[in-house]
């Protein structure tokens, strides 16, 4: 059971949670998913099992798409659906007025993570910390935003919107400052995580659909190979007479090639993830 499931995370339900049972499900100890996904939020979780768990650090750092509900005129203490509401605003914004506003976030970026989020603070969760009534310095980070656009709105003062952002961006405090800047506030009711990296919503399995999968004897089916999900990598064919000293760590000699990680194979087979460096290769994640 080496590869990648795309589980669809209900909302309520932590990312540690879904690890901890796709890992009953597959029978596989080794697992760890790529990229937390807040209790609320629903979506695209990718769960690396066996072999694949090599190539978390290459992995986690994909951009992410998200799709969210914007709620102007109310804020509440955890910037979602689910905490207690602080203040209210009267005033109503226009879809002209936020899509005239929308390009200013557009780019690089320094953000101010929500308390209630995922990061750690000290090995523990700064939600958990939030919520238990303790205080600590919110962290700030830098993000990009590439994409970020108005699908429709929903009913008054609530719009869908679609971002496609780097990794680590907090679409809620995105929200928040998308508010201040129309000099309003704002909650996100609705978070909905639609791409992973390679991985996508429409290739994601519900927790009850992988125990329907494994009852019916077709688990395997719903795992996504190593090789399939390192596609967006350039591949490198070695001669066949390379095979085994490249399984045994030696470099090999490539003219050419520019730098950076390949997928690399021999007489067609698949070997794992290797770096190219001055014109020498060497395989660096043994995947065969």
């Amino acid at each position: 059971m080496d590869g990648i499931v795309i589980i669809l995370k209900p909302p309520g339900m932590t990312s540690s949670n879904v690890v901890f049972d796709a890992r009953k499900i597959y029978g596989e100890k080794h697992a760890g998913h790529l990229g937390t996904l807040d209790p609320a939020a629903a979506g695209v979780l990718p769960v690396c099992l066996g072999r694949a768990t090599k190539l978390f650090d290459i992995l986690v750092d994909k951009d992410k798409e998200y799709i969210f509900e914007c709620v102007f005129g109310t804020q509440t203490d955890t910037q979602d659906a689910y905490g207690a509401v602080i203040a209210r605003d009267d005033r109503h914004i226009s879809t002209d007025e936020l899509e005239q506003v929308l390009p200013e976030f557009i780019g690089g970026q320094m953000q101010t993570a929500s308390i209630y989020s995922a990061l750690k603070v000290d090995g523990k969760k700064m939600y958990d910390l939030a919520r238990a009534g303790e205080t600590f310095e919110p962290k700030v980070r830098e993000i990009c935003v590439h994409e970020l656009e108005l699908i429709e709105q929903t009913a008054d003062n609530r719009f869908l919107l679609r971002a496609l952002c780097s990794r680590g961006t907090y679409v809620r405090s995105l929200c928040e400052s998308i508010a201040e800047r129309l000099g309003t506030i704002a909650y996100v009711s609705v978070l909905l995580r639609t791409r992973s990296g390679p991985f996508v919503s429409a290739r994601a399995y519900t927790i009850a659909e992988l125990d329907e999968a494994k009852a019916a004897g077709t688990l395997a089916s719903t795992l996504m190979s190593c090789e399939e999900a390192m596609v967006f990598l350039p591949e490198l064919r070695l001669p066949a007479d390379r095979m085994v000293p490249t399984k045994n760590g030696l470099e090999t000699h490539v003219r050419g090639l520019e730098d950076g990680l390949v997928r690399a194979y021999a007489e067609d087979v698949f070997l794992g993830i290797g770096e190219i460096r001055q014109e020498r290769f060497r395989l660096t994640i043994h995947l065969y």
